[in-house]
Formats: C-alpha cells, structure tokens, sequence
C-alpha cells in the first residue's frame, strides 16, 4: 500500500508527524527522496507535491493521499474520496475583488473576468449561481491581477487574510472551507489495510485535546465521583487490592473506608476544574497523563 504525501510546504511536517503518532514510522525518509518505506512493511509512503496527489491517487501510482480538500476539489478526477478529515491546514477558498471596486456580491461578478488557480472549482461555483464569468487560470500572485487589470475579481486561498488587506481586495464570498483530508481510491478504500490506516489516524485524532485521569476514591461516594467524571461512556472502577487495617478487635476496617481506583478520559481543558471538584469528593492520589492514541 502506497500512501502519498505532501513533499515539501506547510502540509509536510504536519503529516509526518501524524503519521508517526498513529504508529508509521518512516524509515530513510528524512531526505525526502521519492519513496520511503515505514516500519510496516506492507505500507510505503510516496512524496509529491499537494496538488499532485489526488491524481496520483486516481491514476493507480497510491492508493491513499493526503492533502488538501481544495486540491482534490480542484483535481475532479470523480474516482477518490474523504476517509478521515486530519484537522490541520485549514484554510478558506474566497471570493475577493478591489475594495474599492463596485463588486460587492457574487451577481456583481456576471460578465466579469476571475483569475484563479482553481479554475474548476471557480466554474462550478458560479455554475452553480447561475452567473456567466470569464475564468482565467493564473499560476500565482492571484492578488495582484486586478490592479493590472488582468481581471475584475479573484478567488484564491486565504488562511488569516492578511495579503489579501495588504492588496486591498476585500472578500465578497467563501467559496470553499478546506483542510487536510486522507483520500483513497474508491475501489480501495474499503481494504482492510487502508481501513487499518483509517484507524491508525483516528486514533491520534481522539485522543488529542484529552487527558487520562486516575485516582482513588471512597467506595460510598462513587456516584459523586461518578457525576464529576462521566468521561466516555462513564469512567471506569476497579477494586483496591490492598490490605486494610485491622479494627482494635481485629475485624476488617468499616466498608466506609473501602477505596476503589476510577479511571477516566476527560477534556483537557476541564482538568483544573474536575482535579478541584475530584478533591471535594473525597478522591485522592490523582493522576494526570497525556493520551498518545485513543482507539473508541
């Protein structure tokens, strides 16, 4: 199985990273040279550049790919499709013209001209408002047409917005809202491999932002506990296999004292919060751990 990535750019450290965190270790791949096997050797990663990708995945040269949604919109090769939305490199798809200019919305574009790199994208979006425009492709510096009157209005990638302000073009539309997806070829994606891949990924994704809660707590209050830390599906309770003081007449300690261990998954962000609310209840020799993998 051959999976594509990113070669170079602000989507190629991410992805490697992903991929070692679910377990992919690349092996030799630090010179990116144009394959790299990992430590599964049923898996070899393939680099190319990102818009490259969804043809390499269409044509047979990988059988999964990760890049942007954008690229694989723009690519339109009608055989890939979305396993697993990988949550970095967010960016927007915009609609932008002269803020200065008389274009103010999508309809003041008809019989106007829009240069862009993504000309399939930008046909289907006015298609499919019914506006008659002249698509120009372009190969780069998208934002400077307009003021050499190359064309009336743009659409181009915008991640804060800042270059479009410093061109002084102001944004009319979103066109398309993308991230970084894993792809595959729809006569694969169902593989047990790609799926196992799928899986892998997920994994890392779940578990970020969480935390890995233990601790030990008074039997009589678990339902406080309980209602402190629902966690996923509800924390999870084991008995104290440890043994308890004896009573000046030799009987076991009072079930009142009885401890048991709860261990749970909570947001990150709740920590401070739920440690206090833990303490108030009676629980003790609390732990916090990160989670590197979190398979639901």
């Amino acid at each position: 199985m051959r999976i594509a990535v990113p070669n170079k750019g602000r989507l190629h450290d991410p992805a490697m990273e992903l991929l070692e965190s679910a377990g992919l270790h690349a092996v030799d791949g630090a010179d990116r040279k144009l394959y790299a096997d990992t430590v599964d050797p049923e898996v070899t990663l393939l680099f190319a550049r990102a818009a490259d990708i969804p043809e390499y995945v269409s044509d047979g040269a990988a059988d999964a790919g990760i890049t942007g949604l954008d690229q694989a919109r723009e690519a339109d090769t009608g055989n890939i499709e979305s396993l697993l939305d990988l949550g970095f490199g967010q960016c927007r798809l915009v609609l932008a013209a002269p803020e200065d200019g008389d274009i103010r919305s999508v309809a003041d574009v008809a019989g106007k001209t829009v240069a862009t790199e993504f000309p399939n994208i930008a046909r289907q979006y006015f298609e499919e408002r019914d506006v008659d425009v002249d698509v120009v492709e372009v190969s780069g510096a998208t934002e400077l047409t307009p003021h050499v009157e190359m064309a009336d209005a743009i659409i181009d990638i915008t991640s804060t917005g800042t270059t479009l302000k410093v061109n002084r073009l102001a944004i009319v539309d979103e066109v398309l809202s993308s991230s970084v997806h894993l792809f595959a070829r729809d006569d694969v994606a169902d593989d047990e491999k790609v799926q196992q891949v799928v899986m892998a990924l997920q994994s890392v994704l779940s578990a970020d932002g969480k935390r890995y809660l233990m601790m030990n707590a008074p039997e009589a209050r678990l339902e406080e506990v309980r209602d402190v830390i629902p966690g996923l599906g509800g924390p999870t309770v084991m008995n104290v296999e440890s043994e308890r003081e004896d009573g000046a007449d030799g009987d076991a300690a009072s079930e009142d004292d009885a401890m048991v261990a709860v261990h749970a998954v909570v947001d990150e962000r709740d920590v401070f919060e739920t440690i206090n609310e833990l303490k108030s209840v009676g629980a003790s020799g609390i732990l916090v751990t990160e989670i590197e993998r979190l398979v639901e």
